[in-house]
């Protein structure tokens, strides 16, 4: 790297940051676009334009989960199209197998958990711009009304659910605290939250096997991330092994072949996950790093991804296409 990102900040974000105009003080604004725009200035740093032109030659994997807000999600695509390069799951396979170079700003969307606004509302936008991509979904939910886990723990905390290894008084530390436990106390918490909870929780209609099939006829690949979205750190071998190699048989069974892919719950690398996945053939790994990566992947199964969400603004957006703000997190300690 030409440059230090670190050193890039300090001295064009930070020195160079919009000072405050001697004006009169207005009223606060409104705080309920204050997320929409949280980062937005930095697309006026004059730090942008370098991190845009070095992003030109690196690989940007955005990871989104659902898509709550259609409308912006089809702004984030325009924008693709007019200053990136989308490529497919098959593109990136075909540039590792041939140790070729992606083409600059490539830029592939994905999807973690994959719930149905996938297929309602990423999936039309998607086609009508001819923009692939890919879901890696969680396989003992395919078919079922099941909840994700972290929701239904956070629901059943608010509804007097205790357990005795995690306090539950404030359910908005909950779920760090679950992914902490080892597996099989994760596991034992989420029963106790289940039989101690005055209310159960509402029904989630997840994708079933023909949803899949929809969603990779129409150019978003599917791929594996694991049975039941557990932390694999938290994992003993077994159940790693488990984890992956259960839910790659499903997905070969409703698809009629297997995947290639994998994306880490919770984003995090695991040694042991990585035997797993080249015993199984896969070609392609995803964590959720907040980076981008080389056109050309140096280790295919460690592939980092930018984290974004249909929320976001095309401000920020684009500071975190281009890297900027990832790097300004890293630099802060957020990431």
């Amino acid at each position: 790297m030409p440059y230090s990102e670190a050193t890039t900040i300090s001295t064009s974000v930070h020195a160079f940051a919009p000072k405050p105009a001697a004006a009169p003080v207005r009223a606060p604004q409104p705080r309920a676009c204050g997320r929409r725009e949280r980062g937005g200035w930095l697309r006026f740093s004059p730090a942008q334009p370098l991190f845009r032109a070095r992003a030109a030659q690196r690989l940007a994997v955005l990871a989104y989960h659902g898509v709550t807000d259609p409308r912006s999600f089809d702004a984030q695509l325009d924008r693709l199209q007019r200053l990136a390069t989308p490529v497919s799951l098959e593109a990136v396979e075909r540039a590792v197998a041939e140790g070729r170079p992606l083409p600059p700003r490539s830029v592939l969307i994905t999807f973690d958990d994959t719930d149905r606004t996938v297929l309602t509302h990423a999936l039309p936008a998607l086609a009508a711009r001819r923009i692939p991509a890919a879901a890696f979904v969680i396989a003992e939910l395919i078919g079922t009304d099941r909840p994700f886990w972290w929701h239904e723990a956070a629901f059943l905390a608010r509804h007097g659910g205790q357990t005795r290894l995690v306090p539950t008084g404030d359910p908005t530390r909950l779920l760090a605290r679950l992914k902490a436990l080892p597996d099989p106390d994760r596991r034992r918490c989420l029963h106790e939250l289940r039989v101690s909870a005055r209310r159960r929780p509402p029904r989630q209609e997840q994708l079933g096997p023909e949803d899949l099939r929809a969603l990779r006829s129409a150019d978003v690949a599917i791929g594996n991330h694991t049975l039941g979205h557990p932390s694999l750190s938290r994992c003993d071998d077994a159940t790693v092994h488990a984890e992956i190699t259960g839910a790659h048989l499903a997905l070969e069974q409703w698809l009629g072949e297997a995947p290639s892919a994998f994306a880490y719950p919770d984003g995090g690398y695991d040694a042991r996950a990585d035997a797993v996945l080249r015993q199984l053939g896969y070609r392609l790994g995803f964590l959720s790093d907040h980076r981008l990566g080389p056109r050309l992947p140096s280790h295919p199964l460690r592939i980092s991804r930018l984290q974004v969400d249909s929320t976001t603004s095309t401000r920020r957006f684009d500071t975190i296409l281009s890297g900027l703000e990832p790097a300004l997190q890293r630099w802060r300690g957020v990431a």
